[in-house]
């Protein structure tokens, strides 16, 4: 059997503002937006932990895709994010779009593609 490839988006967002990283709201709005433009399908709706006090929060959506999740430290201005994906996508606008949601001032983005001619014979 080959294993379909896919695209697995790592994202450092610095510089972040505090008062984002701790919003649910801001963070959802990450979420959809990325999802629409997108164009992916979620299977059910986002779960979210929010830490207690200061802290911030940790989020995923299931995907029929696969996964779209972010963790956040207000503590440092940092966010990560990660998105799965198994179907080709072009490259999203995670710097404009952190910086605009989150006030983001640094982002490195990464793709790694994961299952490229493996094969499975078990």
């Amino acid at each position: 059997m080959i294993l379909m490839p896919g695209s697995e988006w790592i994202v450092d967002a610095y510089g972040c503002k505090p008062e984002s990283l701790r919003s649910r709201v801001a963070l959802e709005s990450v979420f959809s937006r990325a999802i629409e433009e997108l164009g992916l399908s979620p299977v059910a709706p986002a779960l979210w932990h929010v830490f207690p006090g200061a802290g911030g929060l940790t989020g995923i959506v299931l995907l029929s895709e696969s996964h779209l999740a972010c963790h956040t430290f207000p503590e440092t201005g940092f966010a990560a994010f990660n998105l799965y994906c198994c179907r080709p996508r072009e490259r999203w606008t995670w710097e404009a779009t952190l910086g605009e949601l989150l006030g983001a001032d640094d982002v490195h983005v990464r793709c790694e593609v994961r299952g490229v001619g493996a094969s499975v014979a078990r």
